[in-house]
């Protein structure tokens, strides 16, 4: 495991990148015009946002000299990768189909994984100025009015002394709330819930979309999300540490297995998410 101090070093790091890379983003997204969006071989889009989020996450964590795996940086043959002890895994942009609708669902993920482990993870919100922030054994956290900047240069001590525990108190209210993304729903997704239905007739949906659904996971404002469509894995490593450091989980469905990282085909299973909440 990374020494305390290590991780001192590279908190910021992570933090900071993705501050930059929110900066970046909201810069195009006032301005539609100039998305330039075009398909990729898998037939998502790609915006102009994309491409300058991973450049500036590159180029701010190349001074760490760790390897990045990235949604959009080259592709990475498995046989290059596949005994990294320790990488950044990065989405750049989370949520690219939520960008371009304009609805503000959109995430920076940034992993640090060590021997294909999650260790250390932010997620940056930068419309809503919230960062996550969560390390393996030490707890997970939300920080609040974290405005992107492209000159972002928080110290360890400057974001610690600004961090907010999760889960947030937990809300009175008696409802089931079950996260769905809000683009990418199947039939699966809608008998999965009728089965969730049967146990909470008071059960609400929540559409959302990227990785926040896993911070709001995290902080106890939803109790369960369902995925039964294609991800990959810089959709959820950064979010499924935040949550479990705040007292959720993460499995495939159905096989109800742990999630496994840095595999020669970097697709994920389906999964089901667990919030916190302890009186569910």
């Amino acid at each position: 495991m990374i020494d305390k101090t290590i991780r001192e070093y590279l908190l910021p790091k992570s933090f900071n990148a993705a501050v930059r890379a929110g900066a970046a983003i909201m810069k195009i997204y006032k301005n539609s015009d100039d998305y330039d969006i075009s398909l990729k071989s898998d037939k998502t889009p790609i915006t102009i946002a994309d491409r300058l989020a991973h450049k500036t996450i590159k180029e701010y964590l190349g001074s760490t000299r760790i390897p990045i795996l990235s949604e959009e940086g080259r592709e990475m043959l498995y046989d290059e990768r596949r005994n990294w002890e320790l990488f950044w895994l990065v989405d750049p942009l989370d949520g690219t189909v939520e960008f371009i609708k304009g609805n503000n669902q959109f995430t920076v993920n940034i992993a640090l994984m060590e021997n294909n482990e999650c260790i250390g993870s932010v997620i940056y919100v930068p419309y809503h100025k919230k960062m996550y922030v969560a390390e393996r054994g030490t707890g997970s956290f939300i920080m609040d009015d974290v405005s992107p900047d492209a000159d972002a240069e928080y110290t360890y001590s400057q974001i610690y002394d600004r961090l907010r525990r999760l889960p947030l108190s937990q809300p009175s209210r008696d409802e089931f709330r079950v996260a769905v993304s809000r683009s990418h729903q199947t039939p699966e997704t809608h008998a999965h819930i009728d089965t969730l239905r049967a146990d909470h007739p008071n059960l609400t949906i929540v559409e959302q979309g990227s990785s926040y659904k896993f911070c709001l996971l995290a902080e106890g404002e939803v109790d369960y999300y369902i995925r039964t469509t294609q991800t990959y894995e810089w959709d959820t490593a950064a979010g499924e540490l935040i949550l479990s450091e705040a007292g959720g989980t993460t499995h495939s469905y159905p096989e109800s297995e742990t999630l496994r990282y840095n595999k020669e085909d970097l697709h994920n299973p389906w999964f089901v998410c667990r919030g916190c909440r302890r009186d569910r």
